[in-house]
């Protein structure tokens, strides 16, 4: 660090011409700045500079030894601008992953109109129910939905996510309504991606295992058979919402709902975020701020 503080009062020196304006740029005394110089000199065992009442001027080691101190500090400015660069203009290739349906209704338009803000990215984008290892795999970003589970990752929530449990009209016509979680044994219940359905119970979390003659690991495939009058679904609010409000689907157990869950995006742990992925989280912030889509 020393010998980095002398070479520094050296250039300093020679390209503003006196001590004094070298002083007054780096903040620190004359006399400071002499006694750098000075060091320098003895450390490399050479007189870099002749020294008058008025003016300095270079010795001829002194010139050879500033043309590469020059050079060396000049490319330091430059890194340092090419840095602060890619800090502030995302480039490079962007990562995303999201699960398909959500990814194909949601994110993708909302990353199509990130890209053309920055057309200089490169983007790739992978929808797939399967949860990807980001650091493993590569990605900068993942869209994950429901609760999380424990991981390094650091993660923001874009918007709260509600489960329904819902039914047609025309399956409510043959059976009974639920009012309890007990009661859904004696429904056909439609089975997802998972073989249990999250509720709250008396403020606690409540993983209740249900069964049905049904099952598929695709969301609208459970949407198509509920409004088919099949069996009871549960599933997110950006997939009934609409059918809610039509009165094709009927909610019920709304009591019992599950409130920790949301829409989330998640991206590994990281000192200095670069450019591409800081200002699209922030830009998937300020449009699900703005509003979720399936409630506009």
């Amino acid at each position: 660090m020393q010998r980095w503080e002398r070479i520094e009062a050296f250039v300093e020196v020679v390209r503003l011409g006196n001590f004094s304006a070298a002083a007054r740029q780096l903040q620190v005394s004359s006399s400071h700045i002499s006694r750098l110089v000075s060091q320098l000199e003895q450390q490399l065992g050479t007189q870099l500079l002749y020294r008058t009442t008025r003016q300095i001027r270079l010795t001829d080691s002194g010139a050879l030894y500033y043309e590469s101190c020059r050079q060396l500090f000049e490319g330091f400015k430059d890194a340092e601008l090419a840095l602060d660069h890619h800090q502030t203009n995302p480039t490079g290739l962007l990562k995303i992953t999201a699960a398909t349906t959500f990814g194909e209704r949601y994110i993708a338009p909302l990353v199509n109109e990130f890209h053309t803000l920055y057309p200089q990215l490169k983007i790739s984008m992978h929808l797939t129910n399967r949860q990807l290892e980001l650091i493993e795999e590569g990605y900068d970003i993942a869209i994950r939905m429901g609760v999380l589970k424990e991981s390094t990752l650091v993660a923001r929530r874009l918007c709260h996510r509600r489960e329904f449990v819902v039914g047609s009209p025309d399956y409510f016509a043959h059976h009974p309504q639920p009012h309890t979680l007990a009661e859904l044994e004696q429904h056909n219940c439609l089975i997802g991606s998972r073989d249990h359905w999250l509720f709250l119970d008396k403020g606690a979390r409540k993983d209740l295992v249900v069964t049905g003659n049904w099952h598929a690991n695709s969301g609208p495939a459970l949407v198509d058979a509920a409004l088919r009058g099949i069996g009871l679904a549960q599933l997110p609010d950006y997939y009934v919402t609409e059918y809610l409000a039509s009165g094709q689907l009927v909610s019920v157990l709304d009591e019992y709902q599950f409130t920790d869950t949301g829409v989330w995006v998640l991206y590994p742990q990281q000192r200095y975020l670069a450019a591409k992925v800081r200002l699209f989280i922030d830009f998937l912030v300020e449009k699900f701020a703005a509003g979720v889509p399936w409630e506009r």
